[in-house]
């Protein structure tokens, strides 16, 4: 895209439309005050002399008025901890110059020139990981959102897009290897031992998918033919050592691609595609234009070292990335406040192939897990925000649950409302009006109404609007007429900046069996687009029993107000298997609510037991759905319905129902594990499966009879073959006072010492295990010379796993507050992307009981009084304290 563009708003929707600017707080960036950018950046030629130490960076810049401008003649460029070291202009000595803060402010006539600055980096010394720094010797960048302003001066916004041309220079020991985005050109020696690469990207992008990397690495290669016969060169980029774990990341590079042409007709545009592996990063991985990189945890992967789990991330993590490839590279955000235009499109995309490539049930079902308990809590706290956010002091605290995990719920409602057909001449629109541009999450919206036929004026509201709905469905039942009408209600919660809310068109799936037959007449789409809806079936003799949002169809909490008879009839009957895993939670999301206030239910218990027994026998399932029914309801989740609560006290009664589970199915339980032991390691469908019901038949059986769960947990360590089981049985044996704990925690250490992620796995188990001494056990681990601060993944393996633990974090004195905290304030200046991810656990403190909550808010008042803290963590402190 040569110029910003202002969106079409023919809907009429003020809230959609751009706004004019007006004075604010320098602080805070908002929405309404996008203006286009003064000056363009046709092309950029980047040459660099590297070193881990130094490194020298020369960048060329051809600017050129933007006639959508302002008419600023003055060119804003923005940096960060970068000193001019040369400036020139057209040749000459640049005149008139100034900085304001961090970035430089040139003043320019006329309209175009060539702008050539010199900067010096220190690559070594850079430990927040963002622009170019040094991971285990090699040299790496990581510029989305706002690093690229860390290398050079740059208009570093997404709607400034460029031809990037890059030279690199360097010893050639040092750095063999030399990657950067686009096709390799040409390639050259140098003198004194120093080699050279050129790099050329045909396809204007913005600053922030900038990439390079050099080092000593290994490649996996393999190539891919497109669609229409042209041959790519693919590589995966490690270091030495670690080649032979990257075959599961390239058959995901080739599934992905071949995917992304049949199901939304998009082919790749570059002659080569490069992944490298890095083990320093502050993400999961980073899309830049044919040059990705990952954390290693996305890349590496074996039997030995890589659970089932780890697969399926290293899956979904290649096809997003490449998949960004148009949903976000081709097609590109004009500003942040679109982030989700990108990220929630993509996430939809990697969900919609990890379904096709395993299972579209159990997929399903993840996705929803993992969005109650990362995006509900965020959507009900003080961090609420709309999937398009309306302002923000720091961009990188907006890669959020919301942002990716609900902005893909919302367009996945779109796929849902139009139908899969009429989505794809949507999306098939959106690529043919916009590629080359940097759009607006509006543009993708209008292009689904004029492609898909929907009218999605109301529907908007999902982007301007945060938090969760709360539906409520009550089922009347006309006898004389023999006619079934849903009541629906809904509401969305108040949130910060946001107390009263429109009603919002919501998609609901139903089916209505039939309680004698056991089946139902079709599945039907509801539309529930106000406070107050109803809809009329008829055509029964006794009441039917509702299955309702099947699917997920929409990410609301819904109240069915429904019977247990009724919810264990669906546990048992529900042709839909998300409907049929959803009755099961419910049925014990209100044993565990009931059991804190009036204590257990036996009825309720019984009735959850026996549905769990018939989920154990049932053989229309295969044991990848088995392993999910298997599975309770998460804490985090309880919380958004019981809050205020006690975190502990929830957490116990789960464990006691567990137990409750594990003795009455003991023997089926067992037997459940026998059986599956029995299963030979392999990748397929029914070989994950009974790795996955083992361990969830030892998580029950510990709750209930831990010196037969040791034991049983014991021998499969012991005769494992795969980390999927050696995990799984370590897992349970962490949270058991029994002799093989320690020393199998020692055996697991010593087998993969050295190995980075698996170390990190080490950490984890403990941190998260169900011991009563697991805060000294992770005071101990911080010590540990295997412990660094200064990598995110160990990090996060230690603390970010103690944060999620309930027993652990809230620890009735306070303790793990003050642990999370205490990290906060010594992570911060090292790395304070990392550091203010933190902030969100203590952050929830209105959801927790008052005495808990109050330790929750003085941890994060004394972070609030630190000096010099980052904006990052500021940011996320004020709102966790005042929103």
């Amino acid at each position: 895209m040569d110029i910003a563009r202002t969106p079409s708003n023919p809907a009429g929707n003020p809230e959609m439309a751009d706004a004019a600017v007006e004075p604010v707080d320098p602080a805070t960036i908002f929405r309404k005050n996008y203006t286009p950018p003064s000056w363009l950046v046709p092309e950029i030629r980047l040459d660099f002399d590297l070193g881990t130490e130094l490194t020298k960076c020369v960048a060329t810049l051809k600017v050129e008025r933007n006639p959508a401008g302002d008419g600023d003649q003055t060119l804003h460029l923005c940096g960060d901890n970068l000193a001019v070291m040369s400036l020139k202009v057209d040749g000459a000595d640049a005149e008139g110059w100034s900085m304001s803060g961090s970035n430089l402010l040139l003043p320019l006539t006329g309209t175009s020139h060539e702008v050539t600055i010199e900067t010096h980096l220190h690559p070594a010394t850079n430990s927040q990981l963002m622009g170019l720094y040094a991971s285990s010797g090699m040299l790496c960048t990581q510029c989305e959102a706002e690093g690229f302003r860390r290398i050079t001066f740059f208009p570093d916004r997404p709607d400034v897009l460029s031809k990037y041309t890059v030279r690199m220079e360097g010893d050639k020991e040092t750095f063999p290897v030399l990657l950067s985005n686009g096709n390799l050109v040409e390639t050259g020696e140098g003198e004194a031992g120093r080699h050279w690469a050129l790099w050329d990207d045909p396809w204007p992008k913005p600053s922030y998918l900038f990439a390079l990397v050099a080092g000593q690495l290994v490649a996996n290669r393999d190539t891919f033919t497109t669609m229409n016969g042209r041959k790519v060169e693919l590589a995966v980029w490690v270091r030495e050592g670690d080649l032979e774990r990257t075959d599961h990341a390239m058959r995901s590079l080739i599934n992905s691609m071949k995917w992304d042409e049949e199901t939304f007709g998009r082919e790749y545009d570059l002659d080569q595609f490069n992944i490298v592996a890095v083990s320093d990063f502050n993400m999961g991985a980073m899309e830049n234009k044919g040059l990705n990189i990952f954390n290693t945890r996305y890349v590496l992967a074996d039997p030995e070292t890589a659970t089932d789990g780890d697969y399926d991330g290293v899956e979904g993590v290649v096809g997003h990335e490449y998949f960004h490839n148009w949903s976000g590279n081709r097609i590109t955000c004009r500003d942040w406040f679109q982030l989700s235009l990108k990220e929630g499109f993509t996430v939809l995309r990697d969900q919609m192939f990890s379904a096709d490539m395993g299972s579209e049930p159990v997929k399903r079902i993840e996705d929803v897990r993992v969005l109650r308990a990362a995006q509900f809590p965020e959507d009900s706290g003080p961090l609420a925000h709309p999937i398009r956010p309306d302002s923000y002091q720091e961009i990188s605290n907006f890669y959020t649950a919301t942002v990716y995990n609900k902005g893909a719920e919302v367009i996945r409602m779109m796929h849902t409302m139009a139908g899969p057909e009429a989505f794809r001449k949507g999306t098939d629109l959106y690529f043919e009006r916009h590629d080359g541009e940097a759009a607006t999450c509006e543009d993708f919206v209008k292009a689904m109404e004029d492609g898909a036929g929907l009218d999605l004026a109301q529907f908007r509201l999902w982007y301007e609007q945060a938090g969760t709905p709360k539906v409520t469905m009550r089922a009347e039942f006309d006898q004389s007429e023999g006619a079934v009408t849903l009541h629906f209600t809904q509401k969305v919660p108040a949130t910060p900046g946001q107390p009263s809310k429109k009603a919002m068109p919501i998609p609901i799936k139903v089916a209505l069996f039939d309680r004698d037959t056991k089946a139902h007449d079709g599945e039907k789409l509801l539309i529930v687009d106000k406070d107050k809806a109803e809809f009329t079936f008829k055509g029964f003799t006794r009441p039917p029993v509702i299955s309702a949002n099947r699917g997920f169809t929409a990410p609301i909490q819904l109240d069915a107000e429904q019977g247990d008879d009724d919810l264990v009839f669906l546990a048992a009957n529900d042709d839909d298997a998300f409907a049929r895993y959803e009755a099961l939670q419910q049925l014990v999301t209100r044993e565990l609510l009931g059991a804190i206030e009036n204590g257990p239910d036996e009825k309720r218990r019984t009735a959850i037991a026996d549905a769990m027994g018939a989920v154990l026998d049932d053989t229309q399932i295969d044991d990848l759905m088995r392993g999910e029914l298997m599975m309770m309801p998460a804490v985090t989740f309880l919380l958004e319905l019981a809050a205020p609560a006690d975190p502990v006290a929830l957490h116990d009664a789960r464990e006691r129902l567990k137990g409750y589970i594990g003795s009455r199915l003991r023997d089926r339980l067992i037997a459940l594990h026998e059986r599956a032991s029995a299963i030979g390691y392999s990748l397929s469908a029914e070989a994950r499966g009974a790795r996955k019901v083992k361990t969830q038949a030892l998580v029950l059986l510990s709750a209930a009879d831990a010196k037969e769960a040791a034991a049983r947990a014991e021998a499969q360590y012991r005769a494992a073959d795969n980390m999927t089981d050696r995990q799984g049985a370590l897992m349970v044996l962490a949270g058991i006072d029994c002799p093989a704990r320690a020393e199998l925690l020692e055996d697991f250490r010593k087998r993969f010492e050295g190995n980075a992620l698996v170390t990190d796995k080490w950490f984890a188990l403990q941190a998260g295990s169900l011991d009563p001494m697991v805060l000294d056990t992770v005071e101990a681990l911080s010590n540990h010379a295997d412990f660094t601060i200064k990598n995110p993944n160990r990090v996060r393996s230690l603390y970010m796993t103690m944060a999620v633990n309930q027993p652990a974090f809230h620890e009735e004195s306070g303790r793990g507050y003050r642990m999370i905290a205490d990290l906060v304030l010594k992570l911060d200046p090292l790395n304070a992307q990392t550091a203010a991810r933190f902030i969100p656990a203590l952050g929830r403190w209105r959801k927790i009981e008052p005495k808990r909550a109050a330790m929750m808010r003085a941890e994060l008042e004394r972070i609030a009084k630190a000096e010099g803290l980052s904006k990052d963590t500021r940011e996320q402190v004020t709102k966790s304290l005042d929103g």
